[in-house]
């Protein structure tokens, strides 16, 4: 018995590194394509720093003219995945809240840059207001520029990747549906369930894809689930691999699995 991942690659491959590391059986099948988007380089443009909520913002501006530019500005990622990425990119000062998640951001620039002043500044016109550089990809879950806004910061957003679902499920993982091979799923993104569940269905494999526990690392994730038809859902206690690592425990206890493989091995 293995342990599906959607999650997309190159981030799938440290996923499944923890999952054998638990004795698990691992199939990967990225459901969402990573495409660099180009974008051009304001050299004129002045930001008091950098926010960024995926590592793959970080991925798509490798080898970028503007990066050693960039590189010199405070960053505040959204949690410590993508910190590492930010620091392997060439960012020394580095940022991330203490409860990992994008939410938190506004509030954490405007301590750091702007303490007691940031209801002040926005009052001030657009000219007046520091401006944020926002690395995103094209389909961005939430509007972060009103709280930026509201602290007295211009929120510039710049696409720099985007994120291509997949029509169907890899060989591998149709060979593992279809001899029950698969334990439970692990979805990472809104957008990447969606993807499978539209593969699942296209492949023809969506009701027994569906009765498996479906293990989430968000609710909003867990819902885009719970709509299409799960049987049963498993959420992350916090945004992380740690908690998906438990999620995973929760749903196919580690014992049980192993018996299995081991079963299945004899």
């Amino acid at each position: 018995m293995a342990i599906l991942v959607t999650r997309p690659a190159p981030d799938n491959a440290a996923t499944a590194r923890a999952l054998e590391a638990r004795g698990l059986a691992v199939v990967l099948a990225p459901m969402l394509r990573f495409e660099p988007v180009a974008f051009p380089d304001d050299t004129d443009a002045v930001y008091a720093a950098v926010v960024v909520t995926s590592a793959n913002a970080l991925r798509a501006v490798d080898g970028h003219p503007m990066l050693e530019r960039l590189a010199a500005l405070p960053l505040f990622a959204v949690g410590e995945h993508t910190a590492e990425a930010a620091r392997a990119a060439g960012f020394s000062d580095v940022v991330v809240p203490e409860a990992p998640g994008a939410e938190a951001l506004p509030d954490l620039v405007a301590a750091r840059l702007a303490p007691a002043k940031g209801r002040k500044r926005a009052r001030k016109s657009a000219e007046q207001r520091p401006q944020i550089l926002y690395l995103a990809g094209a389909d961005v879950t939430r509007d972060l520029a009103p709280a930026f806004e509201a602290h007295g910061f211009d929120l510039v957003t710049c696409v720099t990747y985007r994120m291509a679902p997949l029509a169907s499920l890899p060989p591998a993982a149709r060979q593992a549906f279809a001899a029950g091979d698969i334990a439970a799923v692990l979805h990472y993104s809104r957008r990447s369930a969606r993807a499978f569940i539209a593969a699942a269905r296209g492949d023809g494999v969506e009701i027994s894809a569906l009765a498996l526990p479906q293990c989430c690392l968000s609710d909003a994730v867990a819902e885009v689930m719970r709509e299409a038809g799960a049987a049963r859902v498993v959420v992350a206690r916090a945004p992380d691999e740690a908690a998906m690592m438990d999620a995973v425990t929760r749903a196919v206890p580690v014992d049980t699995a192993r018996r299995r493989a081991l079963r299945d091995a004899g």
